[in-house]
This record gives C-alpha cells, structure tokens and sequence, in this order.
C-alpha cells in the first residue's frame, strides 16, 4: 500500500521568545545568511517550502521592547525573493497581513515572486485587528475583530481576480510578425466590494503555477469556513493526535460544502523538536531548553497578558497572583500574535491547575507554555511523526528550531533519512513548482472573474 507522504516545511523563528538568541551558538535574525542557511538545509532534507513570519510591530511591555524577544525582522518579500537566487526546489512562503495591505500591490509582489522563482511563491494570509500595529500605517487604526476576515476574503478575491485576469497563453511574442500579445484587454479587471473598488490593468502575466499557493489559519467557525473555502494550505494549532483528527476531519468535511476535494487542502501544525541518545537524553534537553526560554521576565510577560496588570512584585517560584485579571486597563503587553477570549475563565482554570498539582508562576508557566512536540531519539521522532500523518492527524508539519540557524541541521541529517527509509518522504523533489510538490492542482483560470466587466457587490 502507498503511504502518505509527509510534507514539511521549515521556519525561521523570531517573532517570539522560544528562539534563544542568547544561547552561545545562536546567530542573527536579520543576517541574510540565517534564511540563507535554513532554506538550504531544508531544501537538502527535501522539504516542501521555506516559511517566514512577519511582525508589523516590535512587541512591547508598558511601553518599551521586550528585551528576550526577538526585536527586528526585514521585510518578508525582499528575503524571499533573494533566496530564490540561491535555491532550486524549495518553495518560498511568506506572511504579508490583508489586513493593512491593498490587493494591487499584494497580487504584484507575489506574483513577481512565483516568476522570479519558477513557480516556488507562497502567501500566509493574516490578518490584524489592534489598535497598536495599526498606528504603523499611515491610515492608522484598525479594523474591528468581527470585520477583519470580510476585508480577508475580500482581499483574496481580488487578488485572485487579478491573478486569473492573464489567460496562459495571453504572451504571443511573434519576433516575425511583430505580435506581443494575444489579447489586447490582458490584465483588464474590475473589482467592486464592500471593501474595494478598483479598476485597472494587471501588470504581471500568469503565474507559473497557475496561482501561487494561499496558505492560511483559523480556529474560529468563521475562519475555518475562510480556510476550507480559500486556503490551499493550513496551519494547525493541534499537535495531539486526537485533537489534530477531529480539526482534519472538520476542515476536510468544510472543505466539501465548497465544493473542493479533500487533496486540495493541506494541513500542517507547527511542531519543535529535540533529539537524544535517548529518550532520556532528550528529555533532559527538552528541559533544558525550556528554562532557557522560561526565564523569570518572559514568565512574568507571559502571565501579565492574561492580568493585564503589572505583576513584577510577583515570585515566578511563588504561588499565582491572588488578584483578578482587569480588562478594562489598558493593555499593558502589546502586539502578541493572540488573545485570550475570557480571562478570568482562563485564570480560573490555571489556578485549579495549580492547586491540584502544587504549581508555583515557574510550574504552570511550564505546563501551559508550548512545548517541543517530538522528543526523543531520531527513530521515536519519525515513528511518532510518520504516526501522526499516516493516521490523519496532518498532512505534515512546519518544523522550527529554539536554535537559529544550525537548529535544523539535526533534524534534516538524523530524521529525514529514517522518513525516507520508511517511504513516507520523497527522495527528490518530483516537480518544479510549490503545487507540483505539494500534491495540489493547478487551478483552472476563472476567466468569468478575470475580465474587465467582472464586478462583485456585497
């Protein structure tokens, strides 16, 4: 019987305090060299894209940076565009927010990218809805959280209106006859919605894949819905077997009432990792690890975002703070990547945590922390990984490293080998674009949408 083959894929940490820049083997996060490297070693471990987060604000506490988390990240199209210079296979996804961004200029720039790379070019669509990465743009504010996924949907609509407006075979480019171009209304579109009216002419033919891939998250029903209609890949937040199932299942079913196939979506989890001699031995890492990242500032960070209270008078050896949370204050941690949506329910929770297992701040932060999902030695890793895929908790996961950038060097050298032994991993890539090695079709151009008439009214 033919195994399910695992997609993976790479990223580089540093939009949060798990990558260990101090550690003395850490390099920098801006450093072209560091993309450089994780690329490459994930292109060699044969994965199937490179991805890279972006933050539109430095993270703060009252007002200043937090000096454990990582503070700068150049912008995400020039380093991906840069690394399809130096990689062959691999594809190149980046995260750029729908949310503060036009679908002209978006559509342009990831477009550029997928010719630039032969097809390799990849979207995580974000969106925001705070106040505080808002007053970086020019219009400043926001949009509320109830209207963030319309201007979403809206967005990728267009962009997919401008995508789809070059027919394949639109470029003639007749040396003889002096003939350019097939069509002469080529990239003419009209987009009309609650959140855009716009006209023009694209300036960027078909992408060679078609359309770049869009990889997306939601947790919510309404972002799911978002995902399974739109999305050719999903982040995950489930790493568990059992939670993972039922979240594939859902989306896969949700993925139906839209009329899609169940390979036309690809679900994927973030997932660390840290490799022993034993299990023992990567236990002993693992917890290591974690102390180095739970240090005493970022354990009171990670608690002050639930209280939204100063709590630095607080011992992370002692017990939880006796104190209610206060929602009403102004926030006191700014620009985290989530909200916790009842506070009080949620310390009410941890306490009953605490009490039950006699936790200090310094324990429970250890519990309800992420945590590596793989442990072990490099066979119980791609056991549990090749487990976990074939049993339909995923399609495969993104796999990052506490350590940047040597960090996937252990992983590409010690698991994928076994993987690939298993049959569970290719042993080179089978085609030249993103969609080729993702497994997913070339979608057909929807030239309804595509002309100049085209017009959507919500």
């Amino acid at each position: 019987m033919t195994k399910k083959q695992i997609i993976l894929a790479a990223y580089v940490g540093g939009v949060n305090e798990h990558t260990l820049w101090e550690h003395p083997e850490a390099g920098s996060q801006i450093d072209f060299s560091t993309f450089r490297h994780v690329a490459q070693t994930a292109e060699r471990g044969r994965f199937d894209y490179f991805f890279l987060a972006e933050g539109l604000a430095l993270r703060a506490r009252a007002g200043r940076i937090f000096d454990h988390d990582i503070a700068g990240r150049p912008d995400t199209l020039p380093v991906l565009a840069a690394l399809a210079a130096v990689t062959e296979h691999i594809g190149l996804v980046g995260t750029l927010n729908a949310t503060f961004n036009e679908p002209y200029e978006l559509a342009r720039q990831i477009a550029s990218l997928d010719h630039l790379s032969g097809g390799r070019a990849g979207w995580n669509v974000v969106t925001s809805f705070d106040a505080f990465t808002g007053a970086n743009f020019r219009r400043g504010g926001f949009l509320p959280h109830s209207e963030r996924y319309v201007r979403a949907e809206e967005t990728v609509a267009a962009i997919r209106r401008l995508w789809d407006s070059w027919a394949d075979d639109a470029i003639v480019a007749d040396k003889a006859s002096g003939e350019f171009l097939a069509d002469a209304d080529a990239g003419a579109f009209v987009q009309t919605s609650s959140q855009f009216d716009i006209a023009g002419r694209f300036t960027v033919p078909r992408s060679p894949q078609g359309r770049p891939v869009i990889v997306q998250a939601g947790v919510s029903p309404q972002g799911r819905d978002f995902a399974a209609s739109t999305a050719d890949a999903i982040f995950s937040p489930y790493a568990s077997l059992a939670e993972g199932k039922a979240f594939y299942a859902d989306i896969k079913e949700r993925a139906a009432r839209f009329g899609r196939g169940p390979d036309e979506i690809k679900i994927l989890p973030a997932a660390g990792f840290v490799i022993g001699d034993s299990k023992a031995d990567a236990e002993e890492k693992a917890r290591d690890i974690r102390e180095q990242q739970l240090t005493d500032k970022s354990i009171q960070v990670t608690f002050e975002q639930v209280w939204n209270r100063d709590l630095s008078a607080y011992d992370p050896d002692g017990p939880l703070p006796d104190i209610d949370p206060d929602p009403q204050a102004p926030p006191i941690i700014q620009g985290r990547a989530f909200v916790f949506q009842d506070r009080f329910e949620t310390v009410r929770k941890w306490r009953e945590l605490a009490d039950e297992r006699g936790l200090t701040l310094r324990g429970l932060a250890h519990e309800v922390s992420g945590k590596a999902a793989y442990v072990g030695t490099a066979a119980q890793i791609a056991d549990q990984l090749d487990a976990f895929v074939q049993e339909d908790g995923a399609d495969g996961v993104v796999i990052g490293s506490h350590l940047v950038p040597a960090g996937l060097d252990e992983f590409v050298d010690q698991v994928v080998p076994l993987l690939q032994e298993r049959g569970s991993l290719r042993t080179d890539y089978e085609g030249t674009t993103l969609r080729d090695n993702l497994g997913l079709p070339v979608p057909s151009r929807d030239a309804q949408l595509a002309g100049a008439g085209s017009e959507v009214a919500r």
